[in-house]
């Protein structure tokens, strides 16, 4: 016997809310880049070429944002029963892997640099960097109160942070320059923006591959909550005990569970099922659940590798 909940709320959440600031940091990040651009040919600066590549996977990635915040908005379709849920997680596997791919590049090409560092512009830089950061902040400071809704915003404000130090590393290496004319400071600073990339962007691109890959929700201990169930009343066992995630933003759980022979002999069922939801809402967080309601009597009949 297969039971849903119902007066559980198991609507899909919904999407886009914070799309007018991914918007907004978007067009911002976009003249960030063309300034940089310029500022790294005038200058042949490679800090301020690193914080232009960064910048430019940023306005690829916040397009990537704003285009996954449009397509999580949509309803679910019998052809989509999660609508475009995965939507978020996609662009931030895609901004990760964007990120990590510019950092790499930068942090060779800093490492040459150390070795033959060019002349560079330095009041020139001072300008351009200053432009970045000033950008930048504000940047962050639209994304700042969205950061935690999803990875999809995460993943835009983290590059907006990560843009707005490497803009201060590239004002620190032009007064460095200009006042003892130690030119390394410019591959240094490259190298500074490369190490703040990489490691947070690993974490970034490990944590989509979990929800694509449907790993069990962080924090979610499925002992626990195997425990919690089977503390309800008229529960003898449960199996086929699954959670993934749809999304950052939904959790779900099924599971089979072996209740009384009476339960479905006196219309006791629901009320079980009732509890076994209200147990996961409630001390684990988790609302989207299916259980499947099974006799005891039922157990001869489940395939061998049911667990």
């Amino acid at each position: 016997m297969s039971e849903r909940g119902h007066g559980h709320g198991h609507g899909l959440p919904a999407g886009g809310g914070s799309r007018r600031p991914l918007i907004v940091a978007l067009a911002i990040s976009s003249v960030i880049l063309v300034v940089e651009i310029v500022g790294a040919v005038l200058t042949g600066s490679l800090a301020l070429l690193a914080d232009a590549g960064h910048m430019l996977t940023d306005v690829a990635g916040l397009s990537l944002a704003v285009a996954a915040s449009v397509l999580a908005a949509r309803h679910p379709t019998p052809e989509r029963t999660w609508g475009f849920l995965r939507a978020e997680v996609l662009a931030a596997a895609g901004q990760a892997a964007l990120l990590l791919a510019v950092g790499t590049f930068v942090l060779i090409e800093a490492v040459v640099r150390l070795f033959e560092p060019p002349e560079v512009a330095s009041g020139a830089m001072v300008v351009f960097g200053l432009v970045g950061l000033i950008g930048n902040a504000l940047a962050i400071g639209l994304l700042a109160r969205s950061r935690g809704e999803n990875l999809n915003t995460r993943a835009a404000f983290l590059e907006v942070v990560n843009d707005a130090v490497g803009s201060l590393a590239v004002l620190v290496a032009a007064v460095v320059i200009s006042t003892t004319g130690f030119l390394r400071a410019d591959a240094l600073a490259s190298l500074l923006i490369g190490a703040l990339i990489l490691p947070r962007t690993w974490k970034l691109l490990r944590e989509t591959v979990d929800v694509l890959m449907e790993k069990t929700p962080r924090g979610l201990d499925l002992d626990e909550v195997r425990i919690s169930l089977l503390g309800v009343a008229h529960v003898h066992d449960i199996h086929d005990l699954h959670a993934s995630m749809v999304a950052t933003s939904m959790p779900v759980l099924t599971a089979h569970v072996i209740v009384d022979d009476t339960c479905f002999q006196d219309g006791h069922a629901p009320q079980v099922l009732d509890q076994l939801q209200e147990c996961l809402a409630g001390r684990f967080d988790v609302k989207h659940s299916t259980f499947q309601l099974e006799p005891a009597s039922h157990a001869e009949h489940e395939h061998e590798t049911h667990a």
